[in-house]
């Protein structure tokens, strides 16, 4: 019987591209930041900005991109749809031509908690497209997000679900490494020191991201709803 003609993968196939998955103000300026140290390629991403000084990491035009397809269905990122939202044919061609600005770069990611709303229309985009998530606690999201946006506490609790929901379901669809914001943080550096390493990169040794002044808000101890309470330990549950 004759073996199949093994063939080379294509340059596409290659590529690695990695997302971050979560909540705003959960974590994720913190976990982009330390997948770029370790030598992940973010492209033009913002380095500085006044609720969070070491930058958001996240791409404007990523942003833009998210912000657009939410506004034409009537959405916000803190008004987001139940389920989830099918990409136009030329949403697909705008993501693509995004995508395209990394044709020389063998592995690339990009951070922007609205993608977590968007998540099926990147899969459809980018097949091999992979994931690393990070949570935190609804009370302390709660109280960084009313201080940064002056949102009610009813209205950032159910955002905080509605996120990490999608989080969750994508978990116990695909899994992938899943991290908890509210660890201390020296157990929180090691656990991510071994995520880079599962995603090919290398954690460097001293001049961490993190940084105290990313964790303004450390209220965990005050309780939640049981909704949230069981959603919370169900990401505790899946995190390294």
């Amino acid at each position: 019987m004759r073996r199949p003609i093994e063939t080379e993968p294509s340059p596409e196939q290659r590529k690695r591209v990695t997302m971050v998955v979560g909540m705003h103000r959960s974590g994720t300026s913190f976990l982009t930041g330390s997948l770029q140290q370790a030598g992940l390629e973010l492209g033009k991403f913002s380095s500085w900005n006044r609720h969070n000084h070491k930058g958001n990491r996240e791409n404007t035009d990523f942003v833009d991109f998210h912000d657009d397809i939410l506004r034409a269905r009537g959405f916000e990122w803190n008004a987001p749809p139940e389920g989830p939202i099918v990409w136009t044919a030329e949403e697909c061609s705008r993501a693509r031509a995004l995508v395209s600005g990394y044709s020389s770069v063998p592995h690339w990611g990009f951070k922007d908690p609205r993608a977590t709303l968007l998540l099926d229309g990147w899969r459809q985009v980018l097949p091999h497209l992979e994931f690393v998530g990070i949570f935190r606690h609804p009370r302390d999201v709660q109280r960084s997000l009313e201080a940064r946006s002056g949102l009610p506490a009813g209205d950032t609790l159910a955002l905080w679900a509605a996120y990490n929901r999608r989080l969750l379901a994508l978990h116990r669809e695909r899994p992938f490494p899943v991290l908890c914001f509210d660890e201390p943080e020296e157990v929180l550096l090691r656990k991510l020191d071994g995520v880079l390493q599962e995603l090919g990169l290398t954690p460097v040794a001293e001049d961490r991201f993190f940084a105290t002044e990313l964790r303004h808000h450390r209220n965990s101890t005050e309780p939640v709803p049981p909704l949230l309470a069981d959603l919370y330990s169900a990401l505790r549950s899946i995190a390294r």
